[in-house]
């Protein structure tokens, strides 16, 4: 790989990070591992081929740029923690991955009341996350973060809500739901 490849690279995954909270590649060999994947059956799953999954985690290409597939990334990373917390066995995550392959998409939004927990409440972390997904799909972290410093000086809680529901981490985003339920 020459100069020029490695700093669009790194570029692509320095990108990746602000929008997807760290690199596809970090994300999605996690996701590899989480639940007992191999990259031909996690792209199957999200809906992608196995050479853009590649182009993807390798940094060639930074942004999914299909929202459903975006959409079905976060599907997998709640599955993930649910496997991990104990929730949810290896049996029913593979069930639950057959569910997510068959989503079109759609809204993000709209599919609220169906992405519920096995208690059927819908966790706060997956409503943060389909916000996140619905912003990151219609523009960039820079450009999200440029709009709240220009609405700061007259909607400051409103740049404040791009801030971190666009641009940030997701644990700023869930504590920042939290804190404004009351």
């Amino acid at each position: 790989m020459d100069a020029a490849q490695q700093e669009a690279t790194a570029r692509a995954r320095e990108l990746q990070r602000s929008w997807y909270g760290e690199s596809l590649g970090a994300l999605f060999r996690r996701l590899i591992d989480d639940l007992g994947l191999n990259q031909a059956r996690l792209a199957s799953v999200l809906g992608l081929s196995a050479p853009m999954l590649s182009q993807l985690m390798s940094g060639q290409r930074a942004k999914i740029g299909n929202p459903a597939v975006v959409q079905r990334v976060q599907a997998l990373q709640e599955l993930a923690s649910q496997v991990s917390d104990g929730s949810v066995s290896a049996a029913e995550a593979t069930e639950r991955m057959e569910e997510v392959k068959k989503t079109a998409g759609g809204s993000v939004l709209n599919n609220t009341a169906q992405s519920t927990s096995t208690s059927g409440a819908t966790t706060v972390r997956r409503v943060v996350r389909e916000i996140q997904s619905l912003l990151r799909s219609v523009s960039a972290a820079g450009d999200i973060i440029d709009a709240a410093e220009t609405l700061a000086p007259t909607h400051p809680e409103l740049a404040e809500f791009l801030r971190v529901y666009g641009a940030g981490r997701t644990a700023d985003a869930v504590a920042h739901y939290e804190a404004h339920q009351s």
